[in-house]
């Protein structure tokens, strides 16, 4: 077996790396760490580089579409990895869940419907709602005393009847909180989802992200009535860091919402899928397992290096506990700074670029999004250079 070197610090300042190389168009400086766009600073595993220089040197690239080994690629991952055997015609093709999410809305509602959210969550949602005329009903997260995310399931009941809810867009595992959804959570959930005839968009994207003590619970398999109304979007890119390329894999069970969803990628002009990107997700998930395996266990170091850090060095930063993901949720309330004061200091006093809190939404203000998705040198920069900044605040 192969021993991946996750230490590595690889320079992506001159590349087009949305991350590390746009910092002028985002007005911050020059010298800092950038730890906020959700791709990896990991080099892919050598089976998927290889296979994106195969369909390189063919060296054409011409309209493509699935074949059966494709297909077989994909099932067979979920099958081994998380217990679930979607059959090969609830597969639809698109460039990202992000794509998915917005198509999925036009398919499954009509303008100005109700569509939920849970609040902080990727900031995205809440756009694709927006954007496309439905009305935003946007539940809040209850904080335990653990300090991780919990479904307020009271809330959310009467937000369902009172909003008259069509369509929930679900988080599993939560971004950016990190949060594992245990299955009788989400058992509880899709009982009031049937309740109030409510269709859900489960967005399990980081569901190859689970640290052990933690299970990701496929969402569609719990419940067959729930399974012929809801859409699950998965993707490699998170996991082997080909974001960039530009292909999720969406399983609609219900031919009816299939209908629907192709018909409003068709309109769109979304029905030609990336050639490099099939051959790097066959590739990723035949040959992938060893890495992954690898980079989780670096992750889960990183996390617990930085909550380690910050609860020794930084007692009034807290980290919310990491069950899956490669994102941390900190907050910086305690530094009774507004999000602007904060997101100025952290840019030009630590030198440290995060996603900002208040983008996710309810209980957002006072936190940011960090990424650990690195080398854990550039971590440990970073966690310095926080702390050297608040010494001489």
């Amino acid at each position: 077996m192969t021993t991946y070197n996750f230490d590595t610090c690889i320079d992506r300042t001159n590349t087009t790396s949305i991350k590390h190389a746009f910092k002028e168009k985002y007005h911050v400086p020059q010298d800092v760490l950038p730890l906020w766009v959700a791709d990896m600073d990991f080099r892919s595993p050598d089976e998927v580089c290889q296979a994106v220089e195969k369909a390189g040197a063919f060296g054409i690239f011409g309209y493509s579409s699935p074949k059966e080994d494709y297909y077989h690629a994909v099932i067979d991952w979920m099958t081994k990895r998380h217990h679930w055997t979607p059959k090969k015609e609830w597969l639809v093709c698109t460039p990202g869940v992000v794509c998915a999410i917005s198509i999925a809305i036009k398919a499954l509602t009509k303008p100005e419907d109700s569509v939920m959210i849970m609040q902080p969550v990727y900031h995205p949602f809440k756009n694709a709602v927006v954007r496309n005329g439905r009305k935003l009903v946007e539940n809040p997260l209850a904080l335990g005393e653990d300090h991780r995310f919990y479904m307020d399931f009271d809330k959310i009941e009467e937000q369902f009847a009172k909003e008259q809810v069509k369509l929930l867009i679900l988080c599993t595992p939560h971004n950016p909180g990190g949060r594992v959804w245990t299955k009788d959570e989400l058992e509880r959930l899709i009982a009031l989802c049937l309740k109030y005839k409510v269709k859900v968009v489960a967005d399990e994207i980081h569901h190859d992200f689970v640290f052990p003590g933690h299970e990701h619970t496929e969402f569609a398999p719990l419940n067959k009535e729930m399974q012929e109304n809801c859409i699950v979007c998965t993707a490699p890119s998170k996991t082997f860091n080909i974001a960039g390329l530009g292909l999720s894999n969406i399983f609609i069970p219900n031919s009816g919402l299939r209908t629907a969803f192709q018909e409003e990628m068709d309109s769109a002009g979304l029905d030609i899928i990336n050639l490099v990107s099939m051959e790097a997700c066959k590739a990723a998930y035949a040959y992938g397992a060893d890495w992954l395996e690898q980079l989780l266990v670096y992750i889960k170091e990183n996390a617990d290096y930085v909550q380690n850090f910050l609860a020794v060095n930084l007692p009034q930063i807290a980290m919310m506990p990491l069950d899956g993901t490669y994102l941390a949720w900190l907050d910086f309330s305690a530094l009774g700074m507004t999000q602007e004061e904060l997101n100025d200091f952290l840019l030009n006093k630590a030198k440290i670029w995060l996603n900002s809190g208040e983008i996710f939404g309810i209980n957002g203000e006072g936190h940011m999004r960090l990424n650990i998705g690195c080398p854990r040198s550039v971590l440990k920069q970073a966690m310095e250079q926080l702390k050297a900044a608040l010494d001489n605040r």
